[in-house]
């Protein structure tokens, strides 16, 4: 490969991991064709770029970045296929359904999630269980609803109870 083609690579990994603020170190060499097919029709319903990569390459745009990823340097051995996502836990729930099925692989080498890193497959359960900013920002909005409904449900049901006793006092005055 001529030098320019590696630059070409390499600009085009930089420009990927600056488009998606997620990604997922993995290992996929052992899969067969089928497998591979699969795995790549799964990242593109979940909106997943998924990429093959050779480390020496995926080092070398890590390093034109702004940020310390020495953390994932070490990761960056034997065959490394990186999953690219905007919401960080849906490549981890996508590697753990791919194992549900009779699949050993992909297997998590690392991965940089919420400006975070994460080294080793153990990881996988907790990376699945973030969550995502929208669904954050469901919960919030959520929890700031909940005092108001509670609110306007005692004042509704009040309401009758407090006019049934205003006409009350009313007709015995009458």
């Amino acid at each position: 490969m001529r030098k320019e083609e590696k630059s070409a690579i390499v600009s085009s990994i930089s420009e990927s991991l600056q488009e998606y603020g997620h990604f997922y170190l993995t290992d996929i060499a052992s899969l067969d064709a089928n497998a591979t097919s699969d795995l790549r029709r799964s990242c593109f319903k979940e909106d997943i770029k998924l990429i093959v990569v050779k480390n020496t390459l995926l080092k070398r745009a890590l390093e034109e970045l702004e940020g310390d990823y020495s953390e994932l340097y070490p990761t960056l051995v034997g065959n490394t296929a990186v999953m690219f996502s905007n919401v960080g836990n849906v490549p981890a729930k996508l590697i753990k359904t791919l194992r549900g099925k009779k699949w050993e692989k992909p297997v998590l080498k690392s991965a940089f999630v919420e400006q975070s890193v994460y080294v080793g497959d153990e990881q996988l359960d907790f990376l699945s269980a973030i969550k995502s900013k929208e669904e954050l920002i469901g919960d919030v909005i959520t929890l700031l609803q909940s005092p108001a409904k509670n609110v306007i449900s005692a004042l509704q049901s009040g309401s009758g109870t407090i006019h049934g006793l205003l006409e009350a006092i009313g007709e015995k005055n009458n």
